[in-house]
């Protein structure tokens, strides 16, 4: 059975979004559509015969806490060993660094391949991806020498430790301490950690934590927080570094992965090294954070995109009923595929999983020129990402729990049941909204700060984007009508954050009160947008090749499809946006 679509996933990079165009850049210049073409194919082998085949039983089967150890499921040790023989860990990095140089676009979409296969255990070789990429950033050559050719070769695990139990969004009250020792750059750490994904495993021989903490007599807030190595074994002697094991959460989705509840110098024994400068750990741990929220958005995206072909395959092959209208019972029941409400909740999870890998790809190749280009284009791509990443992140994240929904619901009561993969599918969605920043921390960065940052700037260029798309549509006669709505919401939409705006001084509160509501209706219009050039592709492909395949037929209906169901919620969030009843403010807490 298909998890996702080797058509789509070409259409998406080499048609859509181009992504030959980075080869001219001197970075990738090694590259081309044959090396690419390798990469996804090395993918969709490991996906289909290493990670694939262990989803449901790494999700029945979860990790336990044994005499302070936490043990997962035995396949992830081979796993681990393959991404890393394999290249996948550091495959992005610079050739001096034993990578690959290769675009973040396709690491990017490898990923999604993965993801689609086995969420839980795609999370353990690219959570070491971003610890090792914060070590060769901003560390010293001595702390890259030590760690990172573990790390990279998948020996060791990587992590991002930032939550504690009363510091999870709101990292300034974060309580673990850094103390100065008398050898330069060592510090004895003490404190807690909470929900550290594969913060301790038997799958590899050591831990290394990328750990926000706060060096003793350092300011309060996010200013006085530094970033720091602590493994849980020291190197190179491989004597305990006083980092416990406390326990591992037992979470609905997402199982294979174990979540772990670290205790950090409770023996008064912890080292852990200082990451570049004391008190800027937050702007460096924010470099794997943005990249990490793009990849939110595709690990949704993916679970979404292989819960619907399940729902696909499931709609085809299932009897049930007859067509409207016809009243004879002796005539053979019909697939349910061919009944208008299955084929809207099919075209709902396809619309919605195809457009946000349209977007999350797009974001991905504006990182990669951020990455190797200069001056202005430099600057523009990468004001235009920064205000992108909220809406990668959250949109998909959001909608995927509802499209895993509607798969659920075109099995029906073998939906409900752990007998079919689409139910792992819905608990596994659940995360993301979560994870790497709740949904309504984004939206408060994207109306609060994106929004207005460089004197809306930023905004500016996301409008531009859009008006160019709108440009290209309404030449082409057949999406003229599309290219025209979407004209008419863009104007909305800025009117709507015209009117929010002018709250932001005098009425605080009532300007951030439903910038949530705010996300969504951007994120709506943004995949409207992501839709459109996706049919401006097609209608030229098409020109190009002088026919209509059966799959550039279903991506115009499926354009149709989100301008008739989705872009038209717009109306009803922009009407609350703008109202002056303020029900959520109002509501006194003694009142619940």
């Amino acid at each position: 059975m298909s998890f996702y679509s080797k058509r789509d996933l070409n259409f998406q990079l080499f048609e859509n979004q181009k992504v030959l165009d980075l080869v001219k850049y001197p970075y990738f210049k090694d590259h081309s559509e044959e090396t690419f073409q390798m990469v996804l194919e090395a993918a969709d082998k490991i996906a289909e015969h290493a990670l694939k085949p262990l989803m449901t039983e790494m999700d029945r089967n979860e990790p336990q806490l044994v005499n302070g150890k936490i043990m997962v499921h035995e396949g992830m040790k081979k796993i681990l060993r393959q991404f890393g023989e394999d290249g996948w860990i550091n495959a992005t990095f610079d050739y001096d660094d034993g990578g690959q140089q290769l675009p973040n676009t396709l690491h990017m979409a490898s990923g999604f391949i993965f993801q689609a296969a086995n969420y839980s255990a795609s999370v353990y070789p690219f959570l070491t991806t971003g610890a090792a990429n914060l070590i060769r950033t901003f560390g010293s050559k001595e702390l890259v020498k030590r760690f990172t050719p573990n790390m990279y070769s998948g020996k060791w695990q990587g992590t991002m430790a930032l939550t504690e139990p009363d510091a999870g969004s709101s990292l300034s009250d974060l309580t673990t301490t850094a103390y100065p020792t008398d050898m330069e750059g060592i510090y004895k750490i003490i404190g807690q950690k909470i929900y550290i994904s594969c913060g301790d495993h038997d799958a590899c021989e050591n831990v290394i934590h990328l750990m926000l903490a706060r060096i003793k007599g350092s300011p309060a807030g996010v200013k006085g927080i530094s970033l720091f190595v602590v493994p849980q074994k020291r190197v190179p002697n491989g004597e305990p570094n006083d980092v416990l094991t406390e326990g591992v959460y037992h979470k609905m989705g997402y199982k294979g992965a174990p979540i772990a509840h670290l205790m950090i110098g409770t023996n008064d024994g912890c080292e852990g090294y200082l990451v570049g400068e004391a008190n800027k750990g937050l702007s460096y741990m924010f470099q794997m954070m943005n990249e990490a929220r793009v990849g939110v958005g595709m690990n949704a995206t993916a679970i979404g995109t292989a819960a619907y072909y399940t729902s696909l395959a499931y709609a085809k092959e299932r009897p049930q009923g007859r067509r409207i209208g016809d009243k004879d019972p002796n005539k053979p029941q019909v697939p349910i595929i061919q009944h208008a409400d299955v084929k809207r909740m099919l075209l709902f999870q396809k619309s919605i999983t195809e457009g946000a890998l349209s977007l999350l790809l797009f974001c991905s190749k504006l990182g990669d020129i951020v990455h190797v280009s200069e001056g202005k284009e430099k600057e523009e791509k990468s004001l235009l990402l920064d205000f992108l990443t909220p809406i990668a992140k959250s949109y998909p994240s959001e909608m995927c729990c509802l499209t895993t929904s509607a798969a659920i619901q075109i099995l029906g009561g073998a939906g409900y049941t752990s007998d079919f993969p689409v139910e792992q599918y819905y608990r596994e969605a659940r995360i993301h909204p979560i994870h790497e920043g709740t949904t309504g921390i984004h939206g408060l960065d994207l109306l609060g700060r994106k929004m207005l940052m460089h004197e809306g700037k930023a905004l500016k260029l996301f409008v531009r984007e859009l008006y160019k798309t709108i440009e290209e549509a309404i030449v082409i006669e057949v999406l003229k009508p599309f290219g025209k709505k979407l004209e008419k919401y863009l104007n909305s939409g800025q009117q709507v954050g015209l009117h929010l705006i002018s709250k932001a001084s005098a009425a605080p509160e009532e300007f951030l009160a439903d910038a949530t509501l705010f996300l969504e209706y951007l994120g709506i219009l943004t995949i409207a947008w992501q839709w459109l050039k996706q049919g401006v592709t097609v209608q030229k492909n098409m020109a190009l090749e002088n026919q209509e395949s059966e799959f550039y037929k279903g991506k115009m209906m499926c354009l149709r499809y989100f301008y008739e169901y989705e872009l038209v919620k717009m109306d009803a969030l922009g009407k609350r946006l703008i109202s002056e009843e303020m029900p959520t403010i109002d509501m006194k807490e003694e009142w619940f």
